[in-house]
């Protein structure tokens, strides 16, 4: 198979390619490991079979659409590499695919190959297991392209970090205060991320600055909110505490995921290593939790942020969270105590 396009999503974690093998060409989305989430059949360089092909699919090969499901039957010339471009959506978690400037396939975040959901392909028709009809999804995505297209116009455009870190720091300014100090967290990628420390009497608040200004991968799929920053209270050394977010700030881009309410993530490096000790080995996120500042109120490309509070849990605590649920600690935890 020949590879026509190769495009990583601006996170390093998914990978769009487009291949032929001059019979029919097919888009692929994987991650860095090569597993393909994705595959939208996109058209047939020959005359169509009435039946599906299983020996080309049993020989690895890119599937031919049956002659009930593509637009042109008798096939079409093969795709010119030069003219394909690619758009990801703002989460990097679906991606659209033009010939010129011609929608030609789309693969959004719930393209599912196992659930019999590929993506939407220009030249199909009807509903098969390599790929759905692109006219008749138009409505609902068509917007979500219109929508991707003006982010990255906007991030691409000069001044569009720092007005969207100075609208984040002025709603903290107005919630927790002046300002400390402020670190850079984005270890050199994308998303971009900070952090900014509000000294306090009794304990300093640490916030990101950055997580909202991208939705999360899958997030639109669940009943949860689609941007989030994440926030700690500590007494202890907050350049310490502030590896937090070296952890989980561009977690759902890199690993294609979100974070949400109750949420438990367990620290990466040895037990002994984390950055809050006492005994914790993790943490849970909670969203306005008693005892804790009430920082919400701020709102990015129409959607609502929320602030989850990374508290410390111990081991037990982690193991309780997986059996029982998430419940049975954000009812009792009393996040003052622990920071």
């Amino acid at each position: 198979m020949d590879s026509m396009l190769t495009s990583a999503n601006p996170y390093g974690s998914r990978t769009l390619s487009v291949e032929c093998d001059q019979v029919s060409s097919v888009a692929y989305l994987r991650d860095p490991g090569g597993i393909v989430h994705g595959a939208v059949w996109l058209a047939n360089h020959v005359p169509a079979p009435t039946s599906v092909d299983l020996g080309r699919l049993n020989a690895g090969l890119p599937p031919i659409m049956p002659r009930s499901h593509t637009r042109y039957p008798q096939g079409t010339e093969p795709f010119d590499g030069t003219r394909l471009r690619v758009l990801w959506f703002e989460e990097g978690d679906g991606v659209a695919l033009y010939e010129g400037e011609e929608l030609l396939a789309v693969i959004p975040s719930w393209a599912d190959l196992d659930r019999g959901m590929p993506g939407y392909a220009r030249d199909a028709l009807g509903e098969s297991p390599f790929a759905w009809a692109l006219a008749e999804a138009l409505d609902g995505l068509a917007p979500r392209v219109r929508k991707a297209r003006a982010y990255w116009e906007w991030r691409q455009a000069e001044g569009s970090w720092t007005s969207f870190q100075q609208f984040v720091m002025g709603h903290l300014d107005s919630r927790l205060g002046p300002p400390g100090r402020y670190w850079d967290a984005s270890a050199g990628g994308l998303p971009r991320i900070g952090v900014t420390e509000r000294p306090g009497r009794d304990y300093t608040i640490l916030s990101t600055v950055g997580m909202s200004c991208q939705r999360m991968p899958t997030a639109e799929l669940y009943d949860t909110p689609t941007r989030v920053e994440l926030a700690v209270a500590t007494r202890q050394d907050p350049r310490v505490a502030a590896r937090l977010f070296l952890w989980l700030g561009q977690y759902p881009w890199r690993s294609v995921t979100w974070l949400g309410h109750g949420h438990t993530a367990r620290w990466y490096h040895q037990p002994g290593t984390f950055p809050l000790g006492n005994g914790h080995e993790g943490v849970i996120l909670l969203a306005e939790p008693a005892g804790l500042p009430d920082i919400s109120g701020f709102a990015f490309g129409g959607d609502a942020v929320q602030w989850l509070w990374l508290v410390p849990i111990t081991d037990t605590e982690l193991r309780l969270a997986a059996e029982r649920g998430h419940e049975v600690l954000s009812s009792r935890l009393a996040p003052h105590t622990r920071i």
